[in-house]
């Protein structure tokens, strides 16, 4: 049994936790927090690259899941081990900021632990090695912003090899052409530069998935999709030349603030209360006439006699859309929401060359299509099956974060394994200004970067070790570029090959991995509390084999 935290007092121990409490000290707790992380990067490794391979997941309620992308993988998992939790959170972190490379963070982790658990069985202290590691992943960084290249909005061919990248390996290849030219067409239209620097709101490109057709028939609609139908069966199914006017005021006969009671005595009364009621409807509607808008998106809900007015009138009308959706509608359409029926004129309406119902599988959705310069888009994601579509929604995310990434930074470096080969070359390099034991982390720093070229051949059935000494020879030569071409076996120039990535992806892979390994190298001290049962009473965690002995 792992040990409580005791004191002693006059020669009698003194109980500080609960029974029950387990505790792991010094090397059993850095190893069973490695073995955990190390565990984690393995489920992982197998799925990195081009030829990687996927996984099915299954939970609890027989649910399926079939991808090969990183934090899909680890969130699916519902990992328990606090170590392993710090796993999932570095590919969640590296999801939300850059987009792609989730992988890659998660395999260089559990390598960087791997090597550190052979430094430790040196008798190397955890405090050398985290700083060995500080000062490699700074040397390694910098040396992949020298070698990077510039990338611009105008370089078309070189962000839609980008996008390849970032899809290479999912089960999309027939449809990747034509999803990487869609994601950088999507990427551009929302693109807008602010002080010389490009700015990109990833929320701007809506994603809708259909399923139904295949993934080459996945469309960019320069405008927004909307999950609704049109109101009232009499109203128009197409409108061209669509001016939209975007409400945030319910077209209905409001509630009084105030308690208020009507007496009505006479049928002639209840006539007249229901006329009085039925013209307001038509004067919101005469309004809506009046600014010469023949389209009505409104967040909030239309009154039966409103649809009836709008539907004579020949305006086609949707109600009760999420407010996303209404923002992205301004946007794309540049009309403004207005939020009181009297202030609304012509000035406030957007603009779509055509806004249509359509059944997309099985489902009608209303189609703003053909805006003007929109600055927020859609793509209209399509698979055979539900699992399809989830998987090519994936690639295109993946894409999505790719291109963004090497626009906003402006720079992108060699994919194919050589940016890591290239950037554990100078972390060589650089160790040999120290000696000792601090040299050892450093170098170790350079190995642990190595697994993402000897992770691409294994799971392309290669010889990962002749592959890594001819990569390692040709970096030497100072041919920097020099990656892996799986499907030939060969060190080949990857730029000239099309396989580029944004510089941003391997930074912050680099930096994320290295400070989740550093902060699981500090732990000494694993203190477990008792679990809590039902009945209150706390029941001691089951012990392992080794424990009990």
């Amino acid at each position: 049994m792992a040990q409580a935290l005791v004191g002693q007092l006059g020669g009698q121990p003194v109980l500080i936790l609960p029974e029950g409490t387990l505790r792991q000290l010094g090397k059993d707790a850095q190893r069973n927090n490695i073995a955990a992380a190390k565990a984690i990067a393995d489920a992982v490794r197998t799925t990195l690259g081009p030829k990687g391979m996927d996984k099915m997941l299954v939970d609890s309620i027989g649910d399926i899941v079939i991808t090969n992308d990183g934090v899909t993988i680890l969130e699916e998992m519902e990992v328990e081990h606090p170590a392993a939790k710090m796993m999932v959170e570095i590919a969640k972190a590296q999801n939300q900021e850059v987009g792609d490379g989730t992988t890659t963070s998660v395999i260089i982790a559990g390598e960087l632990l791997k090597k550190a658990e052979e430094l430790l069985d040196q008798d190397i202290h955890p405090t050398i090695i985290v700083r060995g590691y500080k000062l490699a992943k700074e040397e390694a960084i910098k040396h992949l912003e020298k070698i990077s290249q510039p990338i611009t909005l105008e370089d078309k061919d070189l962000l839609v090899k980008i996008a390849l990248t970032a899809m290479s390996g999912k089960s999309i290849e027939r449809a990747s052409d034509a999803l990487a030219k869609l994601a950088v067409e999507a990427v551009k239209s929302v693109a807008e530069v602010k002080n010389g620097k490009i700015v990109i709101d990833r929320d701007n490109i809506k994603r809708v998935k259909k399923h139904g057709a295949s993934a080459e028939e996945s469309e960019l609609i320069k405008g927004i999709v909307i999950d609704k139908e049109v109101v009232h069966p009499q109203m128009p199914k197409i409108v061209k030349d669509a001016k939209i006017a975007l409400l945030d005021v319910a077209l209905e006969i409001k509630e009084t603030e105030t308690d208020a009671e009507i007496r009505i005595t006479s049928p002639e009364q209840l006539q007249a209360f229901l006329d009085q009621e039925r013209k307001m409807l038509k004067d919101m509607v005469e309004k809506i006439a009046e600014a010469k808008a023949n389209v009505v998106i409104c967040q909030k809900g239309i009154d039966d006699t409103a649809q009836h007015f709008l539907a004579k009138k020949g305006i086609l009308a949707v109600r009760r859309v999420k407010k996303s959706d209404m923002e992205a509608l301004a946007k794309a359409t540049g009309g403004r929401i207005v939020t009181n029926l009297e202030d609304l004129s012509e000035q406030d309406l957007g603009y779509a060359k055509i806004v249509e119902e359509k059944k997309i599988g099985g489902e009608a959705m209303v189609f703003v299509k053909d805006c003007k310069d929109p600055k927020a888009v859609t793509i209209l994601v399509r698979g055979s099956t539900e699992h399809i579509v989830d998987e090519v929604d994936r690639a295109i995310e993946d894409a999505l974060g790719s291109v963004i990434s090497a626009l906003e930074v402006g720079k992108i470096v060699p994919g194919a394994g050589a940016a890591e080969v290239e950037a554990a070359s100078a972390v060589r390099k650089f160790a040999q200004k120290f000696s000792g034991r601090e040299q050892m982390a450093i170098l170790a720093f350079a190995d642990a970067l190595e697994i993402i070229p000897k992770s691409l051949s294994e799971n392309a059935g290669l010889d990962s070790i002749d592959i890594l000494a001819e990569l390692r020879s040709a970096h030497e030569k100072g041919e920097k570029n020099a990656g892996i071409d799986l499907e030939k076996g060969k060190v080949v120039d990857s730029i000239k090959m099309g396989v580029v990535e944004p510089l941003k992806i391997k930074t912050f892979a680099i930096k994320s991995a290295t400070e989740a390994a550093e902060m699981i190298l500090r732990i000494d001290d694993v203190i477990t509390a008792s679990k809590v049962e039902r009945g209150g009473e706390k029941t001691p965690p089951t012990e392992t084999p080794e424990e009990s002995e």
